[in-house]
C-alpha cells in the first residue's frame, strides 16, 4: 500500500483525488496539506507543510504556485517523491524543480490524463507523416471561464510533441490579428477558447490538400486528471532521484 500526502487537499482537485483514493486498494492518503483545515477528510490536515510529521511514500501536489517552494524544500528534506501538478510556475521555480530532482524523484506533467499522454505519443508519429507532406498544423484548446492561463499547458505540450518530432523547426503563433500575409509553412497556430464550465477540450489539426485529420481529447470531468495523478503516485513511490513525466507512467504499464 502506497502512503500518500495530498498537497492542496481542500481544493477541488484535492477533494476529487481524496474520493478516488478512498476506493483504491493500492494507495492511502495519510495526511493532507492546505491553507485551512475546514473539512472532514478522514486524515490529518496540516496548514504548514513543515509541521507534517506523518511518514509517507509520495506527495501529490494540486495546490498553487506560491506553495510549491516550501513543498520542494520539504520533499528534499524528507526525501519524499513528488507528483507535481501545479501549473503556472515561474522560470525560477522551474529551475528549483530541476535542482530538487537531483536529490529526490519528481514527476511533472502539463496534464495528468492518461488519455492526453497517450495522445502525445500518437501525435509524434502523425507529425512525422503529415509535417514533411506540407500539412498545416493547428492546436485549439477550450476551457472553463475561470481558467486564468492561456494557452493551456496541455496545448503547449501537444504542440511541443509535434514540434519535437519535426526537429523543432516550427514557430508558435498565438495571434494573427495584426498580420496581413498568407500562412507560413513552418508554423503551429495555437488558439484558446474560454467559456462556461468546459473541463478541457484539445484538438490538434493537420490540414492538407483536400483532407483534414483531427486528433481530439475531451475531458468530461476532472476525475481523469485525478486518476492519472494516483497512477503517477503509485509509479513514483520508491523511484530514485530524477525528473519523470507521464510518458514514464504509460511506458511502465
Amino acid at each position: 500500500m502506497v502512503r500518500m500526502i495530498m498537497h492542496g487537499c481542500n481544493g477541488h482537485m484535492g477533494q476529487v483525488i481524496t474520493g478516488l483514493a478512498a476506493r483504491d486498494d493500492g494507495i492511502e492518503i495519510v495526511a493532507g496539506i492546505d491553507i485551512v483545515d475546514n473539512r472532514e477528510n478522514g486524515y490529518p490536515v496540516f496548514t504548514n507543510i513543515a509541521d507534517c510529521d506523518v511518514e509517507a511514500d509520495v506527495i501529490v501536489d494540486f495546490a498553487v504556485a506560491v506553495a510549491v517552494d516550501p513543498l520542494l524544500a520539504y520533499s528534499k528534506e524528507k526525501k519524499v517523491p513528488v507528483v507535481l501538478c501545479t501549473t503556472g510556475l515561474s522560470e525560477e521555480q522551474l529551475a528549483n524543480v530541476e535542482k530538487t530532482s537531483r536529490e529526490v524523484a519528481i514527476l511533472r506533467s502539463a496534464n495528468m490524463s492518461l488519455g492526453v499522454n497517450t495522445l502525445i505519443k500518437l501525435l509524434k508519429d502523425a507529425a512525422k507523416v503529415f509535417g514533411p507532406a506540407g500539412y498545416d498544423i493547428e492546436v485549439v484548446e477550450k476551457h472553463h471561464r475561470l481558467k486564468v492561463d492561456a494557452p493551456s499547458g496541455t496545448a503547449l505540450a501537444l504542440a511541443d510533441s509535434v514540434n519535437e518530432a519535426l526537429g523543432n523547426e516550427y514557430e508558435y503563433v498565438y495571434d494573427r490579428s495584426q498580420r496581413r500575409e498568407k500562412r507560413p509553412d513552418k508554423e503551429i497556430g495555437i488558439s484558446a477558447v474560454r467559456g462556461g464550465t468546459i473541463v478541457g477540450v484539445h484538438d490538434v489539426i493537420f490540414a492538407g490538400p483536400d483532407e483534414v485529420i483531427t486528433f481530439n481529447h475531451t475531458a468530461y470531468s476532472k476525475s481523469v486528471f485525478a486518476k492519472g495523478a494516483l497512477e503517477a503516485a503509485k509509479f513514483l513511490a520508491g523511484k530514485p532521484a530524477g525528473m519523470y513525466d507521464m510518458a514514464d507512467v504509460i511506458a511502465a504499464k
